[in-house]
């Protein structure tokens, strides 16, 4: 299959031709269906001619292309109708009769107060455009209206969620009018799987009582069904937490698929390559030194553990706080007690050979580096951050 990608260098449309490119060179294995052979794109520096090839070859049309911030308010039309007029003409010029995609947005409906914008008469109108030719051609037509699109694009534009990033990232100044404002978000990378789904005729139709989305399957629209609500309050009180994160070590809770999820990823795009790269505190003695990484909300701590050669750590135990132990290098041996039975037990571990091993509640426990020259390097994770006043660790040799 041969696509036509418009507006090929706008946030939507640099996430849909990467994974385009993705399927096309056997990169992306998800979906096996779906065989892209060739990838056009189009965008303000290409020429009308090079539409009218790709118009002519093309298999199947994404018109991403449209106008947000034009200096001349009638600019939105020339820019959002104009050009769906000219992409269609040079479609129906060619003879090609393949699907098309329209772009729109929820600011398209004549209900509230959107429908009184330029920009949302000119996407309405580019809709109707597009239906019309449906039913003149036959062809299948699918009207997506997009709300809040949330990906990597340029600052101070058209995305209050990437200025934000952008402004956290890099120490910039920047203004929330009205913390409580709610906006509903698409993540481009929904935005991409909305697109596959569409090409394996899967996708997703409704209605619109207003701006709500009303599922139908006879629906005259298309509506990707992942997307997200949040404050700009919470928005930026995330944001800040994610830029604390080398200080604090504290990851906010990111469950799959969460906007909070998207949302680190986004903001990470954002960051100067200066901060690639952070410090951690080492905590040393004559013993080796500990480390810890990263604190997670809900599972606790992460830390890296180095004993010098000869050297014994741990000799103590915790009454509900438990630990793994993960030898990456080196050669050593742990050692548990039960502190009620007395039972005990150990294990001999080597970074040659990579396992886990419990540090059970109850039970006391200790590591030592068996080696005479080689330092034991022990990857430790907690079931909870490490809190000194209460640390639920009792000193009791094995």
């Amino acid at each position: 299959m041969r696509v036509l990608v418009t507006g090929a260098k706008g946030m939507a449309g640099t996430a849909l031709c990467h994974a385009f490119k993705n399927l096309r060179d056997d990169r992306d294995y998800t979906r096996p269906n779906l065989q892209i052979e060739e990838i056009f794109e189009y965008d303000l520096d290409s020429t009308s001619e090079e539409l009218k090839v790709y118009c002519k070859e093309c298999d199947f049309v994404f018109n991403l292309a449209g106008v947000n911030r034009p200096e001349n308010p009638a600019d939105f039309m020339e820019g959002n109708f104009g050009f769906a007029s000219e992409l269609l003409d040079k479609l129906k010029a060619a003879d090609n009769t393949c699907p098309v995609m329209l772009a729109s947005s929820v600011q398209a409906t004549l209900a509230g107060r959107f429908g009184k914008s330029e920009y949302g008469k000119s996407k309405k109108a580019g809709e109707e455009l597009f239906f019309a030719y449906g039913e003149e051609t036959g062809v299948k037509v699918a009207i997506y209206r997009f709300p809040n699109l949330m990906g990597h694009s340029r600052p101070n534009y058209n995305s209050a969620v990437s200025t934000f990033c952008w402004a956290i990232a890099n120490d910039k100044p920047f203004e929330v009018n009205d913390s409580s404002v709610e906006l509903e978000l698409l993540c481009v990378d929904d935005l991409v799987q909305g697109m596959f789904d569409l090409l394996e005729d899967k996708e997703q139709r409704c209605e619109y009582d207003g701006v709500e989305v009303v599922p139908s399957n006879e629906g005259r629209y298309c509506y990707v069904p992942t997307t997200h609500k949040a404050t700009l309050g919470y928005i930026v009180e995330l944001l800040q937490e994610f830029k604390a994160q080398p200080e604090t070590l504290l990851m906010p809770k990111m469950p799959e698929g969460s906007f909070e999820k998207k949302l680190y990823s986004l903001y990470l795009t954002y960051l100067p390559a200066k901060r690639f790269k952070y410090s951690l505190k080492m905590n040393t003695d004559k013993r080796g030194s500990f480390t810890e990484l990263v604190h997670i909300q809900d599972c606790g701590q992460v830390s890296v553990n180095v004993s010098k050669p000869g050297v014994t750590k741990g000799q103590h135990w915790h009454s509900s706080k438990w630990e793994i132990f993960i030898v990456v290098k080196g050669h050593g041996l742990i050692q548990e007690r039960n502190i009620v039975t007395g039972e005990t037990i150990e294990f001999e571990v080597s970074g040659d050979k990579i396992e886990a091993v419990y540090m059970i509640p109850g039970w006391t426990h200790n590591i030592t580096n068996l080696s005479d020259t080689e330092d034991l390097v022990t990857v430790m994770t907690c079931n909870e951050v490490f809190n000194p006043v209460n640390s639920d660790t009792f000193f009791d040799e094995v």
